[in-house]
């Protein structure tokens, strides 16, 4: 299980110097008409990369259900300019080593993304058992207790000499 300072860590050193690339291509993406949507996702894909890279600085590092949200959300931008992008590839005059770029990062980013959510689906699951071995040692269900109908009720100490 990945800790959630590691899932950060991850996703910056693979975004880093990707994000400044698709950045630099991005003016020539927006030189045709109707190209502009292009320029919004990737400056989306940059706010969500800038605050994975702020919360790994700080003290206090992302949880895995709050880095497999935002990771969801770089994700889904990443689908969204992969769409757009393809569609748009010829009109757009978007390289395609930039298209392969993206694709590349954004398959990083959903590996990255499925670890963290995999990391809360397995800390919710170990919740959800520790609960319901609270529940049975609190409710009498051990028949070592002496608190169940098995054994007769509480338990009790002897009485006399021993």
């Amino acid at each position: 299980m990945m800790t959630s300072s590691k899932i950060a860590s991850g996703v910056i050193a693979m975004l880093g110097l990707a994000t400044v690339s698709l950045l630099d291509a991005a003016p020539a993406a927006a030189q045709a008409s109707g190209c502009e949507q292009i320029q919004k996702l990737l400056a989306e894909r940059q706010a969500i990369v800038a605050s994975l890279n702020s919360s790994s600085r700080s003290k206090q590092k992302l949880t895995p259900a709050q880095a497999c949200s935002t990771l969801g959300r770089l994700v889904g931008n990443g689908n969204a300019a992969l769409k757009f992008a393809s569609a748009n590839q010829d009109w757009c005059q978007i390289p395609a080593s930039f298209v392969d770029g993206l694709k590349v990062d954004n398959d990083k980013a959903a590996g990255i993304r499925n670890n963290a959510c995999n990391a809360v689906k397995q800390q919710a699951a170990m919740q959800k058992r520790a609960q319901q071995q609270a529940q049975q040692h609190q409710g009498g269900g051990s028949p070592f207790g002496g608190a169940d109908s098995i054994t007769g009720g509480s338990l009790r100490v002897p009485q006399g000499a021993l």
